[in-house]
């Protein structure tokens, strides 16, 4: 049975990916439909406004912490090797580090960083934001799978 800080650090780990696999869902659900239903225009500046708030304190502490949290279950399930949970924590630590923070370098940022760069109302912003939906709404819901399985990989440890 995981206990003592080895169970706090754990928990910690499935209250962090679980609130992460919430934002994505939501993204993936209705937020991405939402800002494909407006014209281009609107899409972009709101989607560029998005990203923007995004990247503040309150999500990246999260987000990041969470991704910090998993290498570190990764690194003491390495030393400790408990027993009980130790495939259910290396697995839940892999699909948050590559499937949901991962995902994020390789597939969001890229795609966030070129939208950023286009002004909205024009032929080429425009040309781009269909795209950018589809590509970018397959990648999240991608993350957000990642994200739900690794906080069920640290309960299913956890029991």
């Amino acid at each position: 049975m995981i206990d003592g800080p080895y169970f706090v650090l754990v928990v910690l780990g499935v209250l962090g990916t679980g609130l992460v696999a919430g934002v994505f869902c939501g993204f993936s659900t209705f937020v991405m439909r939402g800002l494909a239903a407006l014209p281009p225009a609107q899409g972009v500046a709101a989607m560029n406004a998005i990203n923007v708030a995004a990247v503040r304190p309150a999500f990246m502490a999260v987000f990041t912490g969470s991704a910090v949290l998993s290498a570190m279950i990764a690194v003491v399930t390495f030393v400790v090797w408990p027993d009980a949970g130790k495939i259910q924590l290396l697995l839940g630590s892999a699909l948050y580090l590559f499937g949901a923070f991962g995902s994020t370098m390789v597939a969001h940022v890229p795609r966030n960083d070129r939208l950023a760069q286009l002004t909205p109302g024009t032929a080429e912003a425009a040309a781009y934001w269909p795209a950018y939906v589809r590509e970018w709404t397959f990648w999240n819901h991608v993350r957000t799978a990642a994200s739900a399985a690794a906080a069920l990989g640290y309960v299913l440890a956890l029991a």
